[in-house]
């Protein structure tokens, strides 16, 4: 028998379809009108808040087409939980208005069709790698993304000849799983998907539900996953609801034909927000404006706190919408204040914050007005504290930019090839091509080492989003063997130099005399000089630390200091460091 692939599961979830009764709306009288909007606004409210619950997530969504005229999702820990909120909307004088037309019922779901998530299975979540629990964490615990518009639609896998999904071997699977999963990646940042099982619990086998703020992006998706073999041989679906989410605040503008949102919701987020704002000024918390900014109150000893937060602030910095995340002691015991480009970003973040040790009360807002934008390499203007140990921040003060103002942060991909050059440079080459039709993408090479057997193949992209999706393509070039950040317990710097032509020699040399000093040093692991197989004057230094702080003393050495000083005669551009993604 075909092996099946392992699950987790988290919370449960109800997808609440429900038509109005027109006639029967028109026909009531202006109090049962208003008595039925003030306690439909009370139930949808109180349900956004998790008044009945500690964890999960409500949402609202005025639906387009004549299948339903509204969508009520509900995420909770229980099918209690969701059977409780039925009753109790049969309970309103709203209900008596509408008719369910359709419901679905799943659990959110993760699968252990990818290597890294079978790890996850096989040798417990306490084996792996803490950023691969709270990847999996995000999946079975989902934020509902504040996104306009949603897609929801209930799919099966087909188990007729001769496309019987069931009767493939697991590894067949397991490899159109993450094909399928590449065309996903390519929508990150502009379409957000949670994934539900429904095998037992309802009439198809998952439940697929699609946020976004541009509708045509989940069009998109879809359109190129219709394509894949995942879907073309082996999907089925059932029926696709549409719609657009509204504050519980609007629903009588709903109910009256007027256009949503009205904006009369930001009021009360308004409220929230200078509440918000007052209390990071207490802390003494300094954010910079238009953040969206999570804030997390915790009993835990604020050392202790401290310590969890360094390690999920590591990988907060791999993501260019992260301001900045700081701890700050208080009379019960600490506070986290985490700042994001992006509202989106804050939610995915709050989830991982809620892990913390001692976590009593979890607040988000935005501070001065948040913007949607996706800036590249946006950092906390002003670090202190904890962020003090920010590594971004220090190589800025370090003037590792060599004076030229911090703010080009990019996202870089190194994979290292035992392929002869000859096999690699052809496939590169195409992938460059593909590559190049993305605006964020910067530029793909082949580079080698000097005085060693040794290839890369180096990808660089404005955001980190955009690096992770090209590392699925990149790394299925011919003799890949590691991708930098792998082979070590700090990830690797990149330090990227075009040289002027008549001094490339020279910064050959100059380079040489660095190495020497960095074997000597507390815990270098290796560094590379790559050279562009393309263009000789433009070279990549792939340098390894076992730790932080170990690569940071590098950085503060008069050695690199001078080094600085001496380049900006030798080089043609500004030198590029990046964190590689």
């Amino acid at each position: 028998m075909p092996k099946p692939p392992r699950t987790d599961e988290g919370w449960y979830a109800l997808h609440d379809f429900r038509t109005v009764d027109w006639d029967a709306w028109e026909a009531a009288s202006d109090e049962a009108r208003e008595r039925a909007v003030e306690e439909g606004v009370e139930y949808l409210r109180a349900h956004e808040d998790l008044a009945d619950a500690d964890e999960g997530g409500s949402a609202v969504f005025s639906i387009l087409g004549h299948k339903a005229d509204l969508l009520i999702v509900h995420l909770r820990p229980t099918t209690a939980h969701l059977d409780t909120a039925e009753r109790r909307f049969e309970r309103t004088a709203l209900a008596r208005f509408t008719e369910r037309t359709s419901s679905y019922v799943s659990v959110t779901e993760a699968s252990g069709y990818s290597e890294s998530a079978r790890a996850y299975f096989e040798e417990g979540p306490e084996a792996v790698d803490p950023g691969l629990r709270r990847y999996i964490r995000s999946r079975i615990e989902p934020s509902i993304p504040d996104a306009e518009h949603v897609c929801f639609y209930p799919m099966d896998k087909r188990r007729e000849e001769p496309h019987n999904w069931y009767d493939l071997p697991f590894d067949e699977r397991a490899e159109l799983m993450s094909a399928h999963g590449d065309i996903g990646r390519g929508y990150a940042g502009k379409v957000t998907q949670i994934i539900t099982g429904s095998v037992g619990l309802d009439d198809y086998e998952w439940g697929v539900t699609l946020f976004a703020d541009d509708p045509t992006e989940i069009k998109h998706l879809l359109y190129e996953m219709r394509f894949d073999p995942s879907s073309s041989r082996y999907a089925e679906f059932g029926p696709f609801y549409f719609g657009r989410r509204f504050p519980p605040a609007d629903l009588g503008a709903l109910l009256a034909g007027e256009p949503i949102p009205t904006g009369e919701g930001a009021s009360e987020d308004g409220a929230r927000d200078d509440a918000l704002r007052a209390e990071l000024d207490a802390l003494g918390a300094t954010v910079e404006e238009g953040s969206h900014v999570v804030l997390v109150h915790s009993e835990a000893d604020a050392d202790e706190v401290e310590e969890a937060v360094s390690g999920l602030r590591g990988n907060f910095d791999h993501y260019d919408s992260h301001r900045g995340t700081t701890v700050h002691g208080t009379d019960d015991g600490a506070a986290v204040v985490s700042a994001w480009e992006t509202e989106r970003a804050a939610d995915t973040a709050a989830g991982f914050l809620a892990d913390l040790p001692g976590v009593t009360e979890r607040t988000t807002g935005a501070v001065g007005g948040g913007s949607g934008g996706d800036a590249a390499g946006a950092t906390a203007p002003e670090a202190s504290g904890a962020d003090a140990d920010d590594i971004r921040g220090e190589l800025a003060d370090l003037d590792v930019y060599a004076g030229t103002p911090h703010g080009e942060d990019v996202h870089a991909l190194v994979l290292y090839s035992e392929a002869d050059r000859d096999d690699l440079v052809p496939e590169v080459e195409s992938l460059r091509e593909g590559f190049d039709r993305y605006d964020t993408h910067v530029g793909t090479s082949v580079y080698e080492a000097r005085g060693r057997d040794r290839r890369a193949v180096v990808s660089i992209w404005e955001t980190a989003s955009a690096a992770d999706t090209a590392g699925g393509y990149l790394a299925d070039l011919p003799g890949i063997v590691a991708r930098a950040g792998e082979e070590s317990g700090f990830g690797t710097m990149g330090m990227f130099y075009t040289t002027k032509p008549e001094y490339r020699e020279d910064f050959v040399e100059r380079f040489a005399a660095v190495g020497d000093l960095l074997e000597g040093m507390e815990g270098h692991v290796g560094t590379d000089l790559m050279v562009n197989v393309d263009d000789e004057n433009d070279m990549f230094i792939a340098s390894q630390w076992r730790g932080r702080e170990d690569a940071m003393a590098f950085f503060r050495s008069e050695a690199f200091r001078d080094t600085v000083q001496w380049g900006r005669e030798v080089l043609a551009d500004r030198p590029r460091h990046v964190f590689l993604a």
